[in-house]
C-alpha cells in the first residue's frame, strides 16, 4: 500500500489511534531465517490456545517478504473450538524504509452460519 513510497515505520502503528480494533491486531518482528521472527504484540482478539491466527500469519510471512507487498487473505479455521469465517492482511513495515523489519497483521472473523461448511482453510488470497 506505501506504492512508491518507501514502507511505513512501525512507530507509525500507534495502537491508541485503532482503539478497540487493536485487539485484531499483531505485529511480527522479522527475523532471517524466517522462522527466528517472533511476535512483539498479539491483541486480545487473537490470542487462543491453538495459535490459530498466528500460525495463518506466520505461514504466510515468506510470501511477504518476498513480494514486498501488502497480502490480503480470507478463509475458514476453528478458533477456540469454534468454526470461523475471517478476512485479514499482512502490511510490512521498515524502519529505514527499504529492509522489512517487521509486519502488522490484522483479522476480523465471524463464526460460521449453520448453512455454512467448514471447508478448506484457504479461500483465496490477493496483494495489493
Amino acid at each position: 500500500m506505501a506504492h512508491d513510497r518507501p514502507f511505513p515505520r512501525r512507530a507509525q502503528i500507534e495502537p491508541s489511534m485503532l482503539g478497540e480494533d487493536w485487539a485484531n491486531c499483531l505485529v511480527i518482528a522479522v527475523q532471517l531465517p524466517v522462522q527466528l521472527s517472533r511476535f512483539v504484540t498479539v491483541g486480545s482478539n487473537l490470542l487462543d490456545p491453538d495459535n490459530t491466527f498466528a500460525g495463518l500469519f506466520l505461514t504466510h510471512l515468506p510470501q511477504v517478504l518476498v513480494e514486498r507487498r501488502c497480502l490480503l487473505m480470507e478463509g475458514r479455521v476453528r478458533l477456540r473450538g469454534v468454526g470461523v469465517l475471517y478476512r485479514s492482511a499482512l502490511y510490512p513495515l521498515s524502519e529505514d524504509g527499504v529492509t522489512i523489519d517487521h509486519v502488522l497483521g490484522a483479522a476480523n472473523y465471524r463464526p460460521l452460519r449453520q448453512n455454512e461448511e467448514q471447508k478448506a482453510r484457504l479461500i483465496r488470497t490477493k496483494w495489493l
